[in-house]
């Protein structure tokens, strides 16, 4: 109910005053969950101990470039 009342008053706003409540809201939105952040870096060094022991070879930037543009 509380949502439902918040919207009904932000669709009051000025555009100004929503454009900066969207701001605001995407912003809250971006923030880095710790967690996942420590779980890559536990990752990122599981790999590359892996690569250090040779266990996975790395691939060349060539071959790897290509990928990104998809």
């Amino acid at each position: 109910m509380l949502a439902m009342q918040i919207q009904e008053e932000a669709l009051k706003l000025t555009p100004a005053e929503k454009a900066h409540l969207a701001e605001l809201l995407l912003v809250s939105l971006d923030k880095p969950d710790s967690g996942v952040e420590q779980k890559w870096v536990e990752e990122s060094e599981r790999r590359y101990a892996a690569y250090r022991r040779g266990e996975i070879q790395g691939l060349p930037l060539e071959q790897f470039t290509p990928r990104l543009s998809k």
